[in-house]
């Protein structure tokens, strides 16, 4: 897989509900252009929450593609995300893509990427982008103590997010969250 930096996302599924957080920063090689970028968005009557580490214009396209394979599926998030996998590691153009995804609904949450890969996790928790490694460990730890902490998924992925914050240099503090 594509090491994509300049963007922190991860997903966190926990007591039957879900929750995507990314971060806002968008670098342009050594400097930051913008702080408040969305990089987390609902598709598919608001059902599915996506969110995408990679340039953004190509995570944007694939976004678009997976709402389309959603369209033809009914909604199955699993058949749409392998037919978009399959599409974007054979085809010509869309192989040039360079993105990565998270994508989740009510009862499924999968890393899609342009290798061919459709991962669902073991543990609940996806991180993908410069900071994903962080905010994953950091989501790892606060899961194993968020009954005794009183946490739901949102303030899971918040706290691993500021975490992350502040040991990657791509991660900014600014986040947007989706819960399903």
């Amino acid at each position: 897989m594509a090491d994509f930096h300049g963007t922190t996302i991860l997903a966190v599924r926990y007591n039957g509900r879900a929750a995507v957080a990314g971060d806002g920063q968008v670098t342009l090689n050594n400097a930051v252009i913008k702080h408040q970028a969305k990089k987390v968005r609902r598709i598919y009557n608001d059902q599915i929450v996506v969110g995408f580490a990679g340039a953004t214009a190509d995570a944007l396209n694939l976004s678009e593609r997976l709402e389309g394979k959603l369209e033809r599926y009914n909604g199955n998030l699993i058949r749409a995300a392998v037919e978009l996998a399959r599409d974007w590691r054979t085809d010509k153009y869309l192989r040039r893509l360079e993105a990565m995804m998270i994508a989740l609904d009510a009862t499924q949450m999968l890393l899609i990427s342009g290798n061919g890969d459709v991962i669902e996790p073991d543990e609940g928790i996806i991180g993908i982008g410069s900071g994903g490694v962080a905010a994953h460990a950091a989501a790892s730890a606060l899961l194993e103590h968020a009954e005794g902490l009183d946490l739901n998924a949102v303030d899971i992925v918040r706290q691993s997010m500021e975490i992350a914050a502040g040991l990657c240099v791509y991660t900014n503090h600014i986040f947007a969250v989706e819960e399903v």
